[in-house]
């Protein structure tokens, strides 16, 4: 896989989170067999994905109000219609990649 094809909430976790997927898939999303992996408590492997869930949703977050802005640009006619457009479709497909 190309980097411009990796999601952008892939290339926004750190290595530590990545190896925790990893570990995760590999596990059958098995929280008690990742408790056993990682030698911690189910709580502590819990709250970890927790996070790497907050992680992933603030990426996602951040395209929101990245497309809100350009909105309210137009809204505020600092910005043409039709470019807007051309702007938001082009960063919707590049964060599909």
């Amino acid at each position: 896989m190309e980097r411009q094809d990796v999601p952008a909430w892939v290339l926004a976790l750190e290595q530590e989170h990545l190896e925790f997927v990893r570990k995760f898939v590999l596990n059958s999303g098995s929280l008690k067999d990742m408790a056993t992996s990682y030698q911690v408590s189910y709580p502590t492997v819990r709250t970890k994905l927790n996070q790497l869930i907050e992680r992933i949703e603030s990426v996602q977050q951040e395209d929101v109000e990245f497309i809100n802005m350009i909105k309210n640009l137009v809204l505020d006619e600092r910005l043409n219609l039709d470019i807007a457009k051309v702007i938001i479709d082009s960063y919707r497909k590049d964060q599909t990649k």
